[in-house]
């Protein structure tokens, strides 16, 4: 479900200091229950994704499509992504987390961690178009549990990287998120968090 920016940006997470120069482009609540230490279980599951498992046909061929374009126009170059072209959000980052550990990489999708703490993940991509940030976190859902949120944040590459997101905006919201919403909640359930050992 989309939700209101304010359900990302009234929550105190790090990451609103390290993107102050980003766009928040969409918050989206996603349908993982769970209990409040089931977010690691959340994170595993995103790194091991791919945008072939998408259940919609429309939504793969627009990736196919946005990943062969990138190839044609150079758009996805090594010289284009996060320590080339931008410099990565992990310089931003305070000492404690610069220096420990910033979260799994990514098994097929061109995105880098940045932080990982007990409730909030960062990782980031880079390319001709964008510098963009998928941040991933854990909050009560109102009803005794907890659930995912995923934000989007942007900082567009120059009048290009503008147009380029204004143009992708309708497929985005509805061509790929509810698709990705519904292959999302059906991992869950295939795969969901392990309950807790009982005490001995």
């Amino acid at each position: 479900m989309k939700l209101p920016n304010t359900a990302h940006t009234t929550r105190p997470w790090l990451i609103h200091d390290l993107t102050p120069d980003f766009r928040l482009y969409d918050v989206w609540a996603l349908p993982t229950p769970g209990g409040p230490g089931d977010f690691p279980h959340l994170v595993r599951q995103t790194t091991v994704g791919d945008t072939s498992d998408n259940p919609s046909w429309v939504a793969r061929a627009l990736f196919a499509i946005r990943w062969r374009l990138g190839t044609l126009l150079g758009w996805d170059n090594a010289d284009s992504g996060v320590g080339s072209r931008v410099s990565t959000l992990r310089d931003r980052l305070p000492a404690d987390l610069r220096d420990g550990p910033f979260g799994p990489e990514f098994d097929r999708l061109p995105f880098r961690s940045v932080y990982l703490t007990d409730n909030e993940w960062a990782s980031e991509m880079s390319n001709r178009t964008m510098h963009g940030v998928m941040h991933m976190s854990w909050v009560p859902d109102g009803a005794g549990g907890h659930r995912g949120q995923m934000a989007v944040l942007v900082k567009p590459n120059g009048l290009f990287g503008k147009a380029y997101m204004a143009a992708i905006a309708p497929f985005r919201h509805l061509l790929v998120y509810p698709p990705l919403m519904r292959g999302i909640a059906a991992e869950w359930r295939a795969d969901p968090p392990q309950a807790p050992s009982p005490a001995n």
